[in-house]
């Protein structure tokens, strides 16, 4: 029984390998997800905080446009958007 159940969940499973461009933006996306998460320490630091927050969102971009998580995409504009006006107004 056991083994019909795994044969099915094999069967739903595509196995590949991921592309070059997949991995570098997977490695991108992890490097601006630390540079967001590091955003909100530094954000008083001068204008060091919002540039990496800018920083960040633009380098997670290829992740979430490679995997078609347009949630995300929308997310990273909005904070490169809102922190570049916060750079600019300050």
């Amino acid at each position: 029984m056991v083994k019909k159940i795994n044969k099915i969940f094999t069967s739903l499973v595509k196995d590949r390998r991921i592309t070059a461009k997949e991995r570098i933006a997977q490695r991108l996306g992890y490097m601006g997800t630390g540079f967001i998460m590091l955003g909100p320490y530094i954000l008083s630091a001068g204008d060091i905080g919002p540039i990496v927050y800018i920083i960040g969102g633009f380098i997670s971009l290829p992740q979430v446009w490679l995997a078609k998580q347009w949630n995300l995409v929308a997310v990273n504009l909005n904070v490169m958007i809102g922190y570049s006006i916060y750079l600019y107004s300050v």
